[in-house]
């Protein structure tokens, strides 16, 4: 199947994403000391879609941030009334309580995840530097034409809080000991990492080319997303998060923007299945992927992007 199909922004597309992690923590849970998200109930993995779309923004960000229709508006540490300001400002437009459509259109056509994920910019003020008063600068609402699922392992993951040493320290008196030792310490330090040994996760995508058209989502926009769900796993290391890698993009291409067929049937045609042999899977290996791409409804093809 040709990728000219699946960077067309007049289909409706839908996609299943398989990643797997080893021996590290895919996305820990501040309220839970930072350990590996679970469903408590069935203790399978979770992956939220803001720790996806956060490697996205990253890669994205990485590899196209020097063009100016690949900002990303979303960025780590960043103020986003700033972002909105500088809509204001190019337009030459009064910030205003009221959204600004051309503002709005403006921030779509200069920030790569406000014209693929959406963004609520209704909320943005800083302070006028002469009087000090608030300025507003809103740029409305956009509903993202490309949403995401929180990703679930197949199987039940084991969340493991290890304890490890630092024979290091910052400082001289963080021994809590009476005696200090300006040049030397005393003695080391303990401290906690949050991992499991292994998981494969399984995560859905939508594609909707009635709102890719509210925000001008492009052909190049789309392969440039397909690229990043491939290739953000390798910009994204960290001795935390141990080993991750994608290991299989489906998607499912719909002849119209409206649909050939419900999602929930394309995607359960991807199914994978801890082999009969394995006990505890510790390897992406211990799976076998089943893919039924037969006798596909009318009007929808299937692309293998990985897998």
């Amino acid at each position: 199947m040709s990728n000219s199909v699946i960077v067309d922004p007049n289909r409706r597309h839908d996609f299943v994403l398989l990643f797997d992690v080893m021996d590290g923590n895919p996305n820990g849970d501040p309220d839970a000391g930072n350990l590996p998200r679970v469903d408590p109930e069935t203790m399978h993995g979770l992956v939220t879609d803001v720790c996806l779309k956060r490697k996205v923004r990253n890669y994205v960000e990485a590899v196209r941030g020097a063009d100016e229709r690949y900002k990303i508006y979303v960025q780590n540490r960043g103020i986003l009334a700033n972002q909105q300001k500088r809509a204001y400002q190019a337009l030459g437009v009064e910030p205003g309580k009221s959204a600004n459509a051309l503002a709005r259109k403006w921030m779509c056509d200069n920030f790569f995840d406000v014209r693929v994920f959406g963004a609520v910019m209704t909320v943005g003020r800083t302070k006028d530097e002469k009087d000090g008063k608030q300025l507003h600068w809103n740029c409305g609402q956009v509903r993202g034409p490309i949403q995401m699922t929180f990703a679930r392992s197949i199987d039940q993951v084991v969340p493991l809080d290890l304890s490890i040493t630092r024979v290091a320290l910052t400082n001289p008196d963080d021994t809590g000991r009476g005696e200090v030792d300006d040049q030397q310490a005393a003695s080391g330090q303990m401290g906690r990492k949050s991992i499991i040994p292994y998981g494969l996760y399984r995560g859905y995508g939508f594609v909707s080319s009635a709102l890719g058209e509210d925000t001008g989502l492009t052909e190049e926009d789309l392969g440039v997303f397909w690229q990043a769900l491939q290739q953000m796993w390798d910009l994204d290391r960290s001795a935390s998060r141990g080993f991750m890698a994608c290991r299989g993009l489906y998607v499912f291409s719909h002849e119209n923007g409206l649909g050939n067929a419900p999602a929930h049937t394309l995607l359960d045609r991807i199914q994978p299945r801890m082999k009969d042999d394995v006990q505890t899977p510790r390897r992406f290996d211990d799976y076998t992927i089943a893919v039924d791409d037969a006798d596909l409804p009318e009007g929808v093809s299937l692309t293998r992007l990985v897998g």
